[in-house]
């Protein structure tokens, strides 16, 4: 096994895969040179060209234990205001052709 296999073997801890419409979320737990482990959360998005060739944007976050508990904080606070203002039906759905109010009554 040569140096560079030796990192990423050392590097990918554990990973775990999310895929919602054209997203997918990667949480990839690694491991720094010093041997602690830290958490990457990486967005892919597809895309189309115009000639219709499809493309992926990616965005990537490293989150450090040291931010953890502020993190996890942060995103439980805004989750719950999110849930508190909008309620957990996806609005955007309303919009799609094929969308059923199952909420809604008929006299």
């Amino acid at each position: 096994m040569d140096e560079k296999e030796k990192i990423k073997e050392r590097n990918e801890i554990c990973s775990k895969t999310l895929k919602t419409g054209s997203r997918t979320y990667f949480f990839d737990a690694r491991e720094t040179r010093a041997g602690d482990y830290y958490l990457t959360i990486t967005e892919s998005k597809k895309n189309f060209t115009e000639t219709g060739e499809i493309t992926y944007k990616k965005h990537k976050i490293y989150l450090y234990k040291e931010d953890f508990s502020k993190f996890q904080s942060i995103l439980d606070d805004m989750i719950r205001f999110i849930i508190n203002e909008k309620g957990k039906e996806v609005i955007s759905e309303r919009h799609q052709k094929d969308f059923k109010n199952h909420n809604a009554s008929y006299n």
